[in-house]
């Protein structure tokens, strides 16, 4: 329980290497075995101590990080987060190295960097001690992250069951570590004519942009990331935008997302205990809850208040999560219906919207 995460850092900036180098030293659960400017020296590097996590550099020129990385996985998995800014070809780098293994992303000013870091210091090494249950196959150690805040800073909790008048289903779907490729794979299993589907990932603002475009060109349903007041409608999916919570609305018979500020809950901003929670005040017994991979417990109490109001809760399984823990802590509330494998998910929604329809 006492050994400590060793990171291996990976970055062309010398101001970002000793800066993460420090960020990384000052927790007592961390230790820093290198940094390397690129890909080269951090092949030497690794021919010495074998690291728990590499954090990525996958924007210099000057290196080829994509490639290493996907050498690295085939040869030695080893869990990877991934710094990039916050620009098209940053985010669209990231993405593509999310594709190929890697896990996290921590998100890159252009300007300021040693001074962003510095205040997402938390944020950072949260990264890296996720990462580090993220063993490459799955079935990464939980555990449990204390919220600091909880969804009460965001949306009220629901004192009576929401009144229902309408058939309509809406699916709401949280995810974290691991998250990315999980969706993918659960969206591209949907049919075109599938319910209404609102999705919070944990990723950094900007990225989640260029996510949902890559998820619309792969899936028969539209992607999109979300804007406030967009409907919720048969065959689309929306993805809560980064930094911004994301609630779930009733206008007449119809549902639509109020995208909203306010303070990280449970350290996250989106979280999924918001949408959660208002999908139990708004939706009811006409929403389903599927909570996927992920690290710390962000979406268990949500979830607890959506089987509460006469909603269908779904967790992933542990084998085929990444890092078990959110859904594990949604399981021990007690707060799920069925526990699936990730390929079965796309399934079990569409055969409980049709039995609830």
């Amino acid at each position: 329980m006492n050994k400590k995460i060793k990171v291996l850092i990976v970055d062309g900036s010398a101001v970002v290497r000793q800066t993460l180098k420090d960020i990384l030293s000052s927790d007592e659960r961390i230790e820093v075995l290198a940094t390397a400017s690129d890909p080269i020296t951090a092949v030497q590097r690794l021919k010495g101590e074998i690291p728990d996590v590499i954090t990525l550099d996958v924007e210099r020129e000057c290196t080829d990080a994509i490639e290493f990385l996907k050498k690295l996985m085939a040869q030695h998995p080893i869990s990877i987060v991934i710094c990039s800014s916050l620009t098209g070809r940053g985010s669209n780098a990231a993405l593509k190295a999310l594709e190929h293994g890697a896990v996290e992303i921590v998100e890159m000013p252009g300007v300021g960097v040693k001074q962003f870091l510095e205040k997402s210091r938390t944020r950072i090494c949260d990264a890296v001690k996720a990462a580090s249950r993220a063993a490459p196959g799955g079935g990464g150690e939980v555990r449990k992250v204390a919220p600091k805040l909880c969804a009460d800073v965001v949306i009220a909790r629901p004192k009576t069951a929401a009144v229902m008048d309408t058939t309509e289903k809406v699916v709401v779907v949280g995810a974290s570590t691991g998250g990315t490729e999980a969706l993918a794979v659960f969206l591209e299993s949907l049919p075109s004519d599938c319910p209404a589907i609102a999705i919070v990932q944990h990723m950094p603002e900007h990225f989640t942009g260029a996510f949902a475009k890559r998820l619309d060109a792969m899936c028969r349903i539209s992607v999109k990331e979300a804007e406030n007041n967009d409907i919720l409608m048969r065959g689309r999916a929306l993805i809560a935008p980064g930094n911004h919570h994301m609630l779930l609305k009733r206008s007449g018979a119809r549902y639509l997302v109020e995208i909203r500020e306010g303070p990280p809950v449970c350290r996250h901003r989106p979280s999924v205990d918001v949408l959660f929670r208002s999908a139990a005040l708004y939706a009811g017994k006409n929403s389903v809850g599927v909570i996927m991979t992920g690290m710390g417990d962000d979406g268990a109490k949500g979830m607890a208040e959506m089987k509460e109001s006469g909603a269908f809760t779904i967790a992933q399984d542990e084998k085929s999560c990444v890092v078990f823990g959110m859904p594990c802590e949604a399981i021990k509330k007690g707060a799920v219906d069925r526990i699936v494998s990730l390929e079965q998910i796309a399934g079990e929604v569409l055969r409980i919207c049709r039995r609830i329809n």
